[in-house]
């Protein structure tokens, strides 16, 4: 028994990770990380380990990490963005980490996404 695969719907793209200085207007990202800053007095009973006024710096996965924004302008270090369905988003690269999305996966996911919306 002979299989065949169709090599274009097999390939698999990787999204790398960017600094804010190497995009450029109509680059698709999104956000691989986030860092959220919280006071340390808010974990319970641990003054061995911070101090009262130190900040903790927790990295988590966005909610929305994945989806696609193109990017229409940057001023480091906010890079503003716009959704699929138009509305605007800004990412500060200080406290997100964004990755740049292969240029014909980006632009085939948010099409699919300008009409699903």
């Amino acid at each position: 028994m002979k299989s065949t695969t169709d090599e274009t719907a097999s390939l698999t793209h990787v999204a790398a990770r960017i600094a804010g200085e190497d995009l450029q207007p109509g680059d698709f990202v999104t956000a691989l990380t986030e860092i959220v800053e919280l006071p340390s007095f808010l974990w319970c009973c641990d003054t061995a380990a911070t101090s009262k006024d130190e900040l903790v710096r927790l990295r988590y996965l966005p909610f929305e990490a994945g989806e696609p924004f193109k990017v229409i302008a940057i001023c480091l270090p906010f890079v503003y963005t716009k959704r699929s369905n138009g509305k605007l988003k800004t990412f500060d690269t200080r406290r997100q980490q964004l990755v740049r999305l292969d240029k014909g996966s980006g632009k085939k996911i948010w099409q699919r996404m300008q009409r699903n919306s």
